[in-house]
């Protein structure tokens, strides 16, 4: 069946209710065009690499969202059940994790890259999966979580230098929660 190419929008106008007026439609302002330079903060630090630094770390974040929820679907041995409901609290927390990032990033005015393809151009190198060995699998997640945890320390000393206050306060309660979690499969290696 012939489907016709694009055209131009219609605009629908309903009919006229006797007595009532309907508001003028307006016209929505178009965003304003981005500098092509890097934002420079009063104390002379980088914006811009700041930001491409948080998009990162939000890459980062959706890998690990990703791993963590295929080791929740695939793990078997031992604590089985105590271990599927961790790694679910996780890959829900990394969600989260990645949202709030996502959300500072858009307050500060730059955005998110599009669809999963950019995310996954500026997601930094992690440690893959190649067993389905419960030891293995998660002893990759418990390494990318320390990881985390290092990646979040850094952004956090940046977010100080452009005074980003609450991304940096954001960072050290990620850094906690990373080693934290890290602390707990550590702890469930030695007894798996």
């Amino acid at each position: 069946m012939y489907t016709p190419g694009p055209q131009a929008p219609q605009q629908f106008q309903t009919p006229p209710q006797s007595g009532v007026q309907s508001p003028p439609m307006g016209v929505v302002p178009e965003p304003q065009a981005k500098p092509k330079g890097p934002a420079k903060s009063k104390a002379n630090g980088d914006v811009g690499a700041f930001i491409q630094q948080c998009i990162s770390l939000c890459a980062y974040l959706k890998e690990l969202e990703t791993q963590s929820h295929l080791i929740h679907l695939n793990i078997e041995g031992p604590n089985f059940l105590s271990v599927h409901v961790f790694l679910k609290e996780q890959y829900e927390a990394h969600l989260e994790q990645f949202d709030t990032l996502g959300e500072f990033i858009r307050s500060m005015d730059y955005l998110m890259p599009m669809c999963g393809s950019g995310l996954k151009d500026a997601a930094p190198v992690m440690q893959v999966v190649t067993s389905y060995k419960g030891t293995d699998m998660l002893g990759v997640y418990y390494k990318n979580l320390e990881e985390l945890g290092m990646k979040a320390k850094k952004l956090e000393a940046l977010a100080e230098k452009i005074h980003a206050i609450d991304v940096q306060n954001y960072m050290a309660d990620l850094v906690g929660q990373a080693f934290k979690a890290a602390w707990k499969i550590k702890a469930m290696l030695r007894n798996f």
